[in-house]
Order: structure tokens, then sequence, then C-alpha cells
């Protein structure tokens, strides 16, 4: 898969500007603040609808502006069309080979992208709610019908929250409805944890496998998709309906107590084992940025297992994060094969073999020129 061109109207800092890339890797350069990671964030929208950086679409827009545009030309093995996304104060619109989509869900994964910046060095010791994020970002991206699964259960999640807030310390709690709400949560997450479960499994052969390469055969890395509640088993799928009905059955007083629901996918995590060992408590920062190195370079395997051809990569200032080791490995495992967009502040020093096949733009406030 491959991005031939990229084109933005009032997206951020840039008025008006046409790029076209090779195949290889195309290298962002300039100082902080000129507009590199504006550029990896139009191609990141481009794949997911929605940006890595904010919620908040009306900031996409320059201030003076009432909507922006960012159009791409996608490759495939297969065809070629285009892609774009135009964001008015009011809301999106998406469209694919010039054909308005109904629903986002329908626009998403047409470009597949891995990204990989410094925030995702904390995904072994930082925040659930980072690790989730991550996982549904690639599942998104691979099973649009997980997306829609993901999307009706926080949808129905929201109306559950709601009515325990507004009616759990009431005396008339309407029983009847809210079992029908539970039920209808629960269908949602046995969807949502079977894909999560599967795609974490199949994560986990590749990760293992590139995590004992990188440590020199010293570490072995496995990771554990672990519940909201140890009285729920993911590995018995089958009888996960009866598990969560048993689970909310009990803990109803606790709900209403707390104004929400407690457990669920929405609370799940991921966890990193290195020798068996939690790699968040006992791994040396070394240790968790090969675990994370490695995790990406698992999600480009996995992706072009899922999908028939490798994505495009996305490294945002992050070889900066790395040393020289991790940088070549980093490097040599993608060269050659996956279409790469780096930004970086200066090129000066990066472990990049043969540098002078790469693209080099400089950015300066918005402005773009090609070495």
């Amino acid at each position: 898969m491959k991005l031939k061109r990229l084109k933005l109207t009032n997206f951020r800092n840039y008025d008006d500007l046409d790029l076209s890339f090779n195949d290889g890797l195309t290298i962002l350069t300039g100082e902080n603040a000129q507009g590199k990671t504006n550029l990896l964030e139009a191609i990141f929208l481009l794949s997911m609808a929605k940006s890595h950086r904010t919620n908040i679409d009306k900031e996409l827009i320059q201030w003076d502006s009432e909507s922006a545009k960012i159009i791409g030309e996608v490759e495939t093995k297969n065809y070629e069309f285009p892609l774009e996304l135009q964001f008015q104060k009011k809301g999106k619109v998406a469209r694919v080979n010039h054909l308005d989509q109904p629903k986002l869900s329908l626009f998403i994964g047409k470009l597949n992208v891995v990204l990989f910046a410094p925030e995702d060095l904390q995904i072994v010791k930082g925040s659930p709610s980072l690790r989730r994020k991550f996982i549904d970002a690639e599942l998104a991206q691979s099973h649009p019908v997980y997306l829609q699964e993901l999307l009706d259960y926080n949808r129905i999640l929201k109306q559950r929250n709601k009515f325990l807030k507004d009616f759990g310390h009431q005396s008339n709690f309407d029983e009847l409805y809210f079992e029908v709400l539970t039920d209808q949560l629960i269908e949602k997450a046995v969807s949502v944890i079977k894909y999560r479960q599967d795609f974490i499994k199949k994560l986990n052969d590749y990760a293992g496998e590139i995590h004992y390469e990188l440590s020199n055969q010293r570490d072995k890395l496995t990771l554990s998709y672990d519940a909201s509640s140890s009285k729920l088993n993911y590995d018995e799928t089958d009888t996960l309906t009866e598990q969560f009905q048993a689970l909310f059955k009990s803990s109803i007083d606790r709900e209403k107590y707390q104004a929400t629901t407690v457990y669920g996918p929405h609370r799940d995590d991921l966890s990193f084992y290195l020798n068996g060992k939690l790699a968040s408590h006992f791994g040396s920062q070394g240790q968790q940025r090969t675990i994370v190195l490695s995790i990406k370079l698992a999600e480009i395997e996995l992706l072009n297992e899922l999908i028939g051809e490798y994505p495009i990569l996305l490294l945002d200032d992050v070889l900066s994060e790395l040393d020289d080791q991790r940088q070549h490995i980093l490097m040599s495992q993608i060269e050659g094969k996956i279409q790469t967009f780096l930004t970086t502040a200066t090129i000066e020093g990066l472990q990049l073999e043969r540098l002078e096949n790469a693209s080099i733009f400089y950015i300066e406030a918005g402005q773009v020129t090609q070495e």
C-alpha cells in the first residue's frame, strides 16, 4: 500500500499544499512547530478519520477559514483511488473514490497506517486507556465490523451509565429497562472481546518472535489481554455471555452506588511480560523501549497478514528517542518493503543506511521545499 500524493487546503498551518511521494522513505525535516507532524497527522486522518492529537476537529481548520480539506491518492496492489476528508465547523464529510460515505466506518481502513510516536513509548507503563486505544486503532483498520461493534458498545454504555446516574439512587429504578440495556451491552461486549482476544494472540506470536531476536535471544516477550474482573475468564469465550450476566447481577448495588458501569471491555487492559515478569514493574527503560519497538514491527507484519499488503509507516520524531542500535534495527526491518514517512528536526546523526535514496522535504512555517 502506498500514498502517492497528498493535497491539503486550509489544514492546520497549510494554506494550499500538493506533494507527491516515492515508494520508499520520505523524510520531513525542519525546526519544531513548523508543520512536520501536521503532515503525518493528515495522513493518519486519511486512515482513521480522526486525529491522534486532538478530539476536536475544529482545531484542524485554519482559524480564518470555514473548512479544511485533505485529499490523498492511494495505491494498493489491486487499484488506485482517491480519499478525501472535508472538515467543516458543523462536521466532516468523507469520500472514497469521489463517493460520499454515509458512515465513517466505511471510510476507516481504506488506507492502512502504523504510527510510531514518542507517546507510544508509554504503551508498556502508561495508562490502560493508551493500550486500549492502541488495540482499537489496529482492529478498526483491519476489521470494519469490529469498529461498528465498538461504536455500538460505546453508545449502549453511554446510555447505561446515564441511566445509572439519573436513576441509580431512585426508588422508581426501572429494573426491566436496565436489564434490557445490560443484555444489549453484554452482546456487544462479548463481540468486542473476541476480536481483541484474537488480535492479541496473533500479535503475541509476531511480537514474541521479533523481540527474541532483538534481545539477542535473551528475553521472551508475552502479551496478555486482561479482563476488567478476575471473575471473567476470556479463554472460555463460549461462556462469556453467562459470565457477564452473573457478574452484572452480583454488582448491581455497586453500580448504583458508583453510578457507572464498572466492568466491561472499556476497562480491560493489556499486559507485557518479559521472561514471566511484568515488564511495567520489572523491565528497565531500555527493555520497555525494545518491547514497544517489537510491538510496532509486529503490527506491521500482522496488518500485512490481515489485509494482504504492508501498511504505511509513520515515524513522528521517534528516532531521537531511540539509541543507535534500535534506530538501525527499526530501519533495517522496514527498508525496501514499506513506504515510510519520518519527521525529524535534523537528519544529522541519524543512523540511516542509504540515506541518499530517501526523499527529503524541508518544512518552514507551513512551506515545503524538496531537496
